[in-house]
């Protein structure tokens, strides 16, 4: 189980490119979580992750952007992880570039399940050191490794 509470597939985890933008980091991502037996349609899962974008940029500042979405063609919760040691323009509330996006997908009546991932998650990157430590990592392995790592 990772710090978020939920169990992150090591293939949902990367390490993204210098130059990358923020579709191509999104896709990416929705990508990975795609590859999961819990989304059923990979491409109502894309609509609706840049239809949440589309609304309000999901980049909450300090270097972190968590896009979350809540749709029928997913049957269970999945996340991926995508470090950009680089940063990404993110379009964020403190025009910073994001280093740390954390992409998770719900199924459309997991309200209750998705406030306390999205809470988890947060309290996560809020910890002192933590998004520093996701930082320092040099490959998706690294990156797996810190958040399986429940110390803090």
């Amino acid at each position: 189980m990772s710090v978020f509470g939920i169990d992150i597939a090591r293939e949902a985890v990367c390490i993204l490119r210098s130059g990358i933008s923020k579709h191509d980091a999104l896709d990416i991502l929705i990508d990975c979580i795609s590859a999961s037996d819990a989304v059923s349609d990979p491409e109502a899962l894309r609509r609706a992750v840049y239809d949440r974008e589309s609304v309000m940029s999901t980049g909450i500042g300090s270097g972190v952007a968590i896009p979350h979405v809540r749709i029928e063609e997913v049957t269970q919760p999945v996340v991926a992880v995508g470090i950009s040691p680089q940063g990404i323009n993110f379009d964020t509330l403190d025009n910073q570039a994001v280093h740390i996006i954390v992409l998770f997908a719900m199924p459309a009546q997991s309200h209750k399940e998705y406030l306390k991932l999205l809470a988890q998650v947060m309290l996560a990157l809020k910890t002192p050191g933590f998004r520093e430590r996701l930082l320092a990592c040099n490959s998706p392995t690294e990156v797996f490794e810190v958040l399986q790592d429940s110390r803090e």
